[in-house]
């Protein structure tokens, strides 16, 4: 009897899990889909690293992984990288579902080393985390695999060379406002990661 309703708590907690995740993922996609018309800097501004955020802090590095290719998927379908995949399309692919992985994936590391000390500070530097990865990894895929793009485009922009365009011109209007988009939200992603806990912690009673 008591193994049976092992199983049972199991099989709930797994299926509370999969609905979370799909629901997470769904809110991925929608916030991609939204944020293809606000543009701060060369690129059009991302909302999803909170959901992305919330569900690595629930469910692990590996939920966080999985939203963050999601992301990265929508960006790809939804044509946002379209003006990279003329230019390299085996490159943009890379570039694009590797930052977004990798953006869930620390978020989720970052999230589980600090939260047992702090919750807030836990969510905070996971929401920092999360942005850093992303650009900085979009930023190493740009020099990969765009290196003679990236110089063609200093050199029309009047930059001295590449790293400074990258990084005043290509990312210097969007990535601030991201990170503090993340920042702003911290609070709430806090309350909700909480409410996800106890939701979980009842479910497996």
């Amino acid at each position: 009897m008591e193994e049976t309703k092992k199983t049972s708590r199991w099989n709930a907690n797994k299926t509370q899990a999969v609905v979370m995740l799909g629901l997470l993922t769904a809110i991925v996609i929608v916030l991609q889909a939204f944020s293809v018309g606000i543009q701060f800097g060369y690129f059009n501004v991302t909302f999803t690293l909170i959901p992305i955020i919330v569900g690595a802090a629930l469910y692990g590095w590996k939920a966080g992984a999985w939203l963050g290719g999601v992301f990265g998927a929508t960006v790809l379908i939804s044509g946002q990288a379209a003006g990279f995949m003329t230019l390299n399309p085996a490159g943009t692919i890379i570039t694009v579902l590797l930052k977004g992985i990798l953006a869930g994936l620390v978020a989720g590391l970052v999230y589980k080393l600090i939260s047992r000390k702090s919750e807030l500070a836990a969510v905070i530097t996971a929401g920092i985390a999360a942005p850093i990865v992303n650009t900085g990894i979009f930023l190493l895929g740009c020099v990969v695999f765009f290196f003679n793009a990236m110089a063609a485009g200093a050199a029309a922009e009047g930059y001295s060379g590449v790293f400074s365009y990258l990084i005043l011109f290509m990312v210097g209007g969007n990535f601030p406002f991201e990170l503090g988009i993340n920042l702003v939200l911290s609070s709430a992603a806090v309350y909700i990661i909480k409410l996800g806990k106890k939701l979980i912690r009842s479910s497996a009673k």
